[in-house]
């Protein structure tokens, strides 16, 4: 019996009132579940919390102590509000101070010494690492396991490409699907469950479906070892004729990517 992957596990943290409150719609949470995938990292838990220093700083320190990486966004700009810096700095029990290089970058981008505001951007705590930001602006920073960038999702998708290389990957995750047309879960879910208790190290999930031609359920396998992958699905497809369901739709395989591997 093959020995079960490494899991590699992180969290999202999104900071920002504008988030809760309905006014700015998050677009980044789905990047970075799938940069994180293509990595080998699995992302185990999200949370949104607002601009109040005491919560952002529970919040973190308990992501960080649970999982391998944590990943914020939002809360680095130039406003009294933007208080992430200050939070990581507390978690840590370090000091912020401000970064020469982003200083001199500030400096060169408006051509004049930059303004408390603007200065509020340069600061980063001590042992921070910077995370550059391709787009344009002051970078991130990346202090112990946690990597902080920019909630402005183009900034951050850039910084993303920063972070990749710093990451300890696992083995990533295949996806497969067997659809199954005109059965109801009712009918699918003993089957599914069958074959799913049979197989703890994989995730086996039934996704309902509705169109104008008819009704029927994605069945979605998800694993790190390609070979239990492709028997488990002949296992399934077994269970389903057993239980009178008949004509699941396979989906290829996607190419394997190899393990991933980080510094």
């Amino acid at each position: 019996m093959k020995a079960t992957a490494e899991r590699v596990t992180a969290a999202v943290l999104i900071i920002g009132d504008e988030i809760l409150s309905g006014r700015t719609q998050d677009t980044n949470l789905n990047a970075i579940a799938k940069f994180l995938g293509a990595h080998g990292v699995d992302l185990a838990e999200a949370r949104v919390v607002g601009d109040i220093k005491d919560e952002i700083i529970a919040a973190l320190n308990a992501l960080r102590g649970r999982y391998d990486y944590v990943l914020t966004t939002g809360g680095i700009g130039p406003t009294h509000d933007d208080i992430t810096a200050d939070c990581v700095a507390e978690a840590f029990g370090v000091e912020l101070y401000e970064h020469p290089e982003i200083i001199a970058m500030l400096t060169a981008r408006w051509g004049a010494e930059p303004n408390a505001a603007r200065r509020r951007m340069a600061r980063v705590p001590e042992g921070g690492e910077l995370i550059k930001n391709p787009v344009g602006g002051p970078p991130g920073f990346m202090i112990g396991n946690v990597f902080v960038m920019a909630g402005v999702p183009q900034v951050m998708r850039g910084m993303l490409e920063d972070v990749g290389w710093r990451l300890k990957g696992g083995a990533v995750v295949v996806s497969r699907t067997v659809r199954v047309e005109g059965f109801g879960e009712g009918l699918i879910a003993e089957p599914l469950e069958r074959v799913a208790k049979a197989h703890p190290d994989m995730s086996l999930g039934s996704y309902p479906f509705f169109t104008p031609d008819g009704y029927g359920s994605n069945l979605v396998l998800r694993g790190r070892d390609p070979d239990e992958i492709e028997a488990t699905i002949g296992e399934l497809v077994d269970a389903l004729a057993e239980a009178g369901i008949t004509g699941p739709i396979i989906d290829p395989p996607a190419p394997v990517a190899s393990q991933a591997t980080g510094a």
